[in-house]
């Protein structure tokens, strides 16, 4: 909630790899003017479907992440949450309007240990990493946590809010 300021009506929002979409449906029942990228078409028709139930309008593409991405502008606010590329960080960084800001948050390389999540280093952080990821952005919060989740398992994090200034 604390972070709603951002997905206000007349912002412009982007969620990359936004999966059935919780991140950009929230946005858009805030008011925001959301884009949804995602490369996996059964999770996008979940999304839409929510969207229709929700009465929200989100602009779901499916975009081989891998790939070319199309031109996109850029956003009061980009979300990237559980995903990783580290070659593109320079990209999703320019996608960020000044004054907007990235809120990003992913697996420390400490989750391969819970048994669950990702396991390879490529989508894994080293501790301190996502800071210099999002640079220069300038870092408004961040975090490195353990948290308890359901059935006693464990989610170990980095996120970050950074704003271009």
């Amino acid at each position: 909630m604390w972070h709603a300021r951002w997905f206000a009506p007349g912002k412009r929002v982007l969620d990359i790899a936004s999966g059935e979409g919780r991140h950009a449906l929230m946005a858009a029942q805030w008011g925001a003017s959301v884009v949804a990228l995602e490369n996996d078409e059964d999770k996008l028709e979940t999304a839409r479907e929510a969207a229709s139930r929700l009465g929200v309008e989100v602009d779901f593409k499916a975009v081989d992440l891998e790939g070319p991405w199309p031109e996109l502008g850029a956003f009061d606010a980009v979300l990237v949450f559980n995903y990783l590329d580290r070659s593109r960080m320079g990209f999703i960084r320019e996608l960020v309007a000044p004054g907007g800001v990235l809120l990003m948050e992913t697996y420390l390389e400490g989750q391969r240990e819970q048994g669950w999540g990702p396991t390879s280093p490529a989508y894994l952080l080293k501790p301190g990493e996502l800071a210099t990821l999002v640079a220069p952005l300038e870092i408004i919060h961040g975090r490195e946590v353990i948290e308890p989740l359901e059935s006693a398992r464990l989610r170990i994090v980095a996120s970050v809010i950074a704003q271009r200034r």
